[in-house]
């Protein structure tokens, strides 16, 4: 065999060799792989973070300002501007479940359950609340029986933060016993109407769609 064919062979089968190699290391490009897109959700939170409203693709109808007419519908177009995201029915949706996450993992002690939903300094009030209680060997029980109403009082954009302020009104059952299991305060058979004005916050420069919880008030 003439050596310089010889020679080509042994090329080319090295040629074949690699790259059967990289195909096997890198896979091959269809023209359909997915790409990693940083504003896509991840498929599993281990965290426990409320999601208030998701980001999702803007609304067609988000620069409605010019319609805006009260305050708080000012508030929602500001928000909105900033990110057009937001949807007031969702976030109503989704500050209820927070509520009544929030209210039964502080009447349980769940401070950790608590820490990703509180900005730190609600946090540092529900947490020396539950280690009063932790020392004095009381427990407390909340129940929401039910929601009655949610709705948004004030919504507002100050600077790059978003906050909205709801009413929320519940039926509860909350009672507080001693550590011989006494009853302290409460009624386990009938519950009570409870008006409260929670405020959550959220920076909209941020790419996580996280609310937190910066304040909450006896309704007016």
């Amino acid at each position: 065999m003439d050596s310089d064919l010889l020679i080509t062979l042994i090329f080319a089968a090295i040629a074949v060799f690699v790259i059967l190699k990289l195909r096997s290391v890198l896979g091959t490009r269809t023209g359909f792989e997915k790409k990693n897109d940083p504003f896509a959700a991840p498929a599993e939170r281990g965290d426990k973070v409320v999601p208030l409203p998701d980001r999702r693709p803007p609304q067609q109808d988000a620069p409605a300002a010019a319609e805006a007419k009260t305050p708080m519908d000012n508030g929602v177009a500001a928000i909105r501007r900033a990110d057009p995201s937001f949807d007031p029915d969702r976030f109503v949706a989704g500050a209820k479940a927070a509520f009544e996450m929030i209210v039964t993992a502080f009447a349980k002690g769940e401070e950790e359950a608590l820490k990703p939903l509180l900005a730190p300094p609600v946090f540092e009030s529900f947490a020396a609340d539950i280690r009063r209680r932790r020392a004095a060997g009381e427990t407390r029980e909340t129940k929401v029986v039910n929601i009655r109403s949610a709705s948004i009082r004030e919504a507002k954009l100050e600077g790059r933060e978003a906050r909205v302020s709801v009413d929320i009104v519940t039926d509860q059952i909350n009672v507080t016993r001693d550590s011989a299991g006494a009853i302290l305060d409460g009624d386990p058979k009938n519950p009570e109407t409870v008006s409260d004005l929670w405020t959550f916050s959220r920076d909209t420069r941020s790419r996580q769609p996280d609310w937190f919880l910066v304040e909450t008030a006896v309704a007016e």
